[in-house]
């Protein structure tokens, strides 16, 4: 597929998607989810990279669905009755599945404003890095929708009921800062130092055991509801699949031998 909303290169094991509509604040419509859908499945498929950095061209991270395109509707604006559900179901919704499902991590760069669908892809990351200008935003209740793309699953998970319920009834921006000081993301760093450290972040991700970090992210979602017992024997599945990883071996030599490791993600 030729992109035209997104920008897509992979180099030394690190695959970059930048939404790149930057005159609209990267906002989303049907054909950047599909753009970003391939890109995504090119990482799943290829095999080539080992981790998944995703920012957005320009001043904003993503502005949401773009509502001037008919973003919601999954068409063209329209002045009749929409199901605004049903690009979730055909377009937005199958992308978060494809970026929790990845074989390799996920770090979201948030280089300005997040919101709505694009507050959800953002907060998607294994990692999450912001700017200091950034902000996040569930502006749904501005125009009379309900939050979606996740945002319900995973902001009380996030920052507990109170906050997300408090974030998603008000529609009042979150500064980096303040998502920060409720563990809604990793870190906050300067504007200018954004996109340097998201990159020396994937870059040592990409040296790592891939196959460990595949497990560590299903494993978390896997036990986010579950009792202790249940969690537990995730754990013991997850460890004897990675006991049985060539990295495992080869952490365990380097280890005895003092040396510094070369994991190769298999």
């Amino acid at each position: 597929m030729a992109y035209e909303h997104i920008l897509f290169e992979e180099a030394d094991g690190i695959a970059t998607l930048t939404i790149n509509r930057p005159s609209a604040l990267n906002a989303l419509h049907i054909g950047v989810i599909a753009e970003m859908i391939d890109a995504v499945d090119r990482v799943r498929d290829e095999g080539t990279a080992r981790v998944l950095l995703l920012t957005g061209a320009g001043r904003a991270f993503c502005s949401g669905a773009d509502l001037a395109g008919g973003g919601a509707a999954g068409g063209k604006a329209s002045s009749g009755p929409v199901d605004a559900g049903k690009v979730l179901e055909t377009h937005f919704n199958p992308l978060l599945e494809r970026l929790f499902a990845l074989p390799v991590p996920f770090i979201t760069a948030v280089n300005g404003p997040a919101a709505g669908a694009g507050c959800s892809y953002a907060l998607a990351g294994d990692i999450v890095l912001a700017s200091k200008s950034a902000y996040f935003l569930q502006a749904f209740v501005n125009i009379g929708l309900v939050p979606d793309v996740g945002s319900t699953w995973m902001l009380p998970r996030l920052v507990g009921k109170a906050r997300a319920q408090a974030m998603m009834m008000l529609g009042e921006k979150i500064p980096a800062e303040t998502a920060l000081d409720w563990g809604m993301i990793y870190k906050v760093v300067d504007d200018a130092e954004l996109q340097a450290e998201a990159r020396a972040l994937a870059a040592r991700l990409a040296k790592g055991p891939t196959r460990s970090y595949a497990l560590i992210r299903q494993g978390i979602r896997d036990c986010l509801d579950k009792p202790l017992t249940e969690a537990l024997m995730v754990e013991r599945r997850n460890q004897m699949t990675a006991g049985r990883t060539s990295d495992f071996g080869e952490g365990v030599t380097a280890f005895l031998q003092k040396r510094p490791v070369a994991f190769t993600g298999k």
